[in-house]
Order: C-alpha cells, then structure tokens, then sequence
C-alpha cells in the first residue's frame, strides 16, 4: 500500500536531489514505450530539458514502462506535463502501476489532470 508523499505539491525534483532529499534512480531502471516518433523516445522523456519530450506513435493508451532489475522501493514518481505548451498531447488520466511482472500489475494510484479551461 502506497503511503501519502510528504513533499509539497508543486516541489522542484532537481532541488530535492541537490538537497539530499530525495535520490534519482530512473537510470537504474530499463525503460520503455508502447510507441514513439524518431528522435521523440526515452532518451528525450529522460534528458531533464523542458524543451525535449517522448511524443507517443501509436493508439491508445500510451504506456510507460519502467523496470527495475530486483526489487526497488519508489517512493515518488515526479512527472512534468505543461498543458498550455501542449494541451492536446497532456494525459488527461495517468494511471501508476505496479508488479513483479507486466502480467500482475495492480493500480496504485490514479491523477487526473485538472485541465485549464479553454
């Protein structure tokens, strides 16, 4: 069961790092996507520049895949979307799920954007 995060909404991830907060371990994971356009893959969604980002391919839902090699304790997931740079490629709905394989799966959390009005 996931526990609550006790770091503010809103806070720099990079910031958290430099403070000794939190650790960055996303390189010590394999990662995935269900489709994405050249030049638009992990090496973008992971490069840590705003600018760059994985653009997804194929129908839905657009999945990312992120596995470690044993065991591994997440205790945040920091996710940047910008819905007035991109607002029809933001995620309306990101779903977080975990297992010990991709055939057990189970849900822990679910966010749905707050979406601007338009």
């Amino acid at each position: 069961m996931a526990t609550p995060s006790k770091t503010p909404p809103g806070a720099d991830p990079k910031q958290l790092e430099r403070t000794g907060t939190v650790r960055e371990i996303g390189s010590q994971a394999v990662w995935s996507l269900s489709s994405c356009k050249p030049g638009f893959g992990v090496d973008q969604l992971r490069d840590d520049n705003l600018e760059t980002y994985w653009q997804s391919d194929g129908s839905q839902p657009h999945l990312v895949n992120i596995q470690f090699r044993r065991r591994t304790t997440v205790k945040m997931l920091c996710i940047y979307a910008d819905y007035k740079s991109d607002e029809s490629y933001t995620p309306s709905k990101i779903s977080v799920r975990v297992g010990n394989n991709f055939h057990n799966l189970q849900e822990i959390r679910v966010r749905n954007s707050h979406r601007m009005p338009q």
